[in-house]
């Protein structure tokens, strides 16, 4: 479900580890998190947020690039190496930690936004395009960018494809919203050469109304060797869940704000196994903070309302898995 178009989940207290997690609202810090985290960050036109220090004091600086696409897809692959994507087919990156970017534009793709970006080296990258129909595409580079090979184009005109994650360089998974009554996920073993979708049937029915949201690409996410989560809103909000990468999945409900075309959950990360945050609200209602921001303590078998919310609609989230610190980011701030 892209932006511009994009309750059932019962609600409690919050579990025994949300008081030793805070969620930072307005000082970002914690830049190691954030160099391992950054996909979340919302990247304005002509502007990119980058953290200067390796400790908990370090400070934003505003970097005035010479483009003007707008960017949401961010891939840190270490101190140096870092990945942008955005509108207009154009595709940065920095390896020496953000200080200069180099500016590509995909050929051929000059019209198409790029929403998600996952790379793994200086040279391999991973992206995927939004959009109706021919739109939602995932390309691959192997040189840096200098050239990129068409992986998948989708010709399903009742798919939008939202994000992409990858367990490694070969292993991944792509998301559309809900197609005949089930979202559809594909799967790669073999570095994107092939995109194969997953048996509908595998998936949980989707509710009418619910579908995914491709805020931050962080909407899809793999975690440990054989662990992907997908998050949902609109009519609802639920986490759908898969040990085995994508064979089969299972799905609960979350306590996010939900009932709208603009409201669900937009992000998801996780601290440990078991230990994980999802975010969200209304994009069109960006000040609201109600049910924000829920919490679990069981791999994402139950989530319940966090004591701390967000002050708003925020679009991606990131945490430590040494001390719980949370940073969500949205359009009203950190």
């Amino acid at each position: 479900m892209w932006l511009q178009r994009h309750k059932a989940g019962q609600t409690g207290s919050s579990n025994d580890w949300d008081n030793d997690m805070n969620i930072i609202h307005m000082n970002p810090g914690a830049a190691r998190l954030f160099l391992h985290s950054a996909r979340l960050l919302l990247l304005s036109s002509l502007l990119i947020i980058t953290l200067l220090s390796t400790n908990i004091s370090a400070q934003w600086s505003l970097q005035q690039l010479d483009t003007k696409a707008s960017f949401r897809g961010l891939s840190v692959v270490n101190n140096k190496v870092i990945w942008v994507s955005g509108t207009n087919g154009t595709v940065l990156r920095t390896l020496n930690g953000g200080q200069t970017w180099q500016t590509n534009t995909v050929k051929g793709a000059e019209k198409l936004d790029f929403r998600d970006v996952e790379a793994f080296n200086a040279n391999l990258a991973y992206i995927l395009s939004i959009g109706p129909g021919a739109n939602s595409r995932i390309y691959m580079t192997e040189n840096g960018g200098q050239t990129w090979q068409l992986q998948f184009q989708n010709e399903d005109k009742n798919a939008f494809f939202d994000a992409l994650a990858f367990w490694d360089k070969n292993n991944g998974l792509a998301m559309s919203d809900p197609v005949r009554g089930h979202f559809l996920v594909l799967r790669t073993k073999d570095g994107g050469k092939h995109w194969s979708p997953i048996a509908p049937e595998s998936v949980p029915m989707a509710k009418d109304g619910e579908g995914g949201f491709a805020g931050s690409g962080t909407c899809l996410i793999t975690k440990g060797k054989n662990a992907a989560y997908l998050v949902s809103g609109g009519a609802v909000s639920r986490v759908y869940q898969t040990l085995d990468r994508g064979q089969t999945w299972s799905v609960v409900d979350a306590p996010i704000i939900s009932g709208s075309a603009g409201a669900g959950i937009f992000s998801i990360a996780f601290a440990t196994q078991s230990k994980g945050i999802i975010v969200g609200g209304d994009y069109q209602k960006p000040t609201l903070n109600l049910q924000i921001s829920a919490i679990t303590s069981d791999g994402g078998k139950t989530w319940v309302l966090g004591n701390s919310q967000p002050q708003g609609y925020r679009s991606g989230v990131a945490i430590s898995a040494t001390n719980s610190l949370a940073i969500a980011v949205g359009i009203t701030g950190t």
